[in-house]
């Protein structure tokens, strides 16, 4: 059984269906990108999975328990950082647990060990505005791991960064993620970023959005020193580019 299962899902706002009948799933360990065009219901989907947005039917399934429209099931992590300027980073990233009951003591006890891990050493009682982009999006990786769910929604994580910084941070979440076995469902526009990060890739299209094509990575293919030039990540990017064509010529 599948860590995470979302089963024949339709949402939509006021009398707009936004998706349609999107059956997904993730395992654990996985890390398994949603790709689509602008307005294709990416975030839509994800606001059914997180709880904030009841469908209009299907069901989203955690461990086999039903938990379609409720909250605090996943962790969610937006575009932004959303860190708080006021507070020094070591408080923004013991929120989601002091939010939850724990004493602030309790929750340092627990975060301390993990700034090294996550490459913030040092960071603790700085605040937002002194760190850079990619520092940013780390403390707020290691804000949404603290919030202690099986499960991660990634919404355009890196979107935010120059391109030198994504590159540097992408080689540092795959390793991350590994290490600390976190399962992760993330949106991206970004093809070459979709296909470097992800176990498998579902594709949305259509208006309302609807899965047109699941695509395994092998992890030989993303391994590879010249990733980007080599024959496997060519081929890839020709059939993601291939199915996404044919959505955007069946709109027109």
């Amino acid at each position: 059984m599948a860590l995470l299962e979302v089963k024949g899902v339709s949402a939509g706002y006021e009398k707009e269906l936004v998706i349609e009948d999107v059956t997904i799933n993730l395992n654990k360990g996985e890390i398994v990108g949603i790709l689509g065009l602008s307005g294709s219901g990416k975030t839509t989907l994800f606001n059914v999975i997180s709880g904030l947005l009841k469908p209009d039917c299907g069901e989203v399934l955690l461990n086999g328990e039903d938990i379609t429209a409720k909250t605090g099931k996943v962790s969610y992590m937006l575009q932004k950082d959303l860190l708080l300027p006021y507070k020094t980073i070591m408080s923004n990233v013991i929120l989601p647990m002091t939010i939850k009951g724990k004493s602030r003591k309790e929750a340092k006890k627990l975060a301390a060990p993990l700034f090294k891990e996550f490459g913030l050493e040092g960071t603790e009682k700085m605040y937002p505005a002194l760190l850079s982009g990619g520092m940013r999006q780390r403390a707020a990786f290691l804000r949404t791991y603290l919030y202690n769910c099986p499960v991660a929604l990634l919404d355009e994580p890196f979107s935010a960064l120059d391109a030198l910084t994504k590159a540097s941070i992408h080689e540092w979440y795959v390793n991350i993620m590994r290490e600390i076995d976190l399962s992760v469902l993330f949106i991206t526009h970004d093809i070459d970023e979709a296909i470097k990060l992800s176990d498998r890739i579902y594709i949305l299209g259509d208006k309302p959005g609807k899965i047109i094509k699941e695509v395994i990575i092998k992890p030989e293919d993303v391994r590879k020193k010249d990733l980007l030039l080599s024959d496997g990540f060519l081929a890839y990017k020709r059939e993601i580019m291939s199915a996404i064509s044919l959505v955007s010529a069946k709109d027109e």
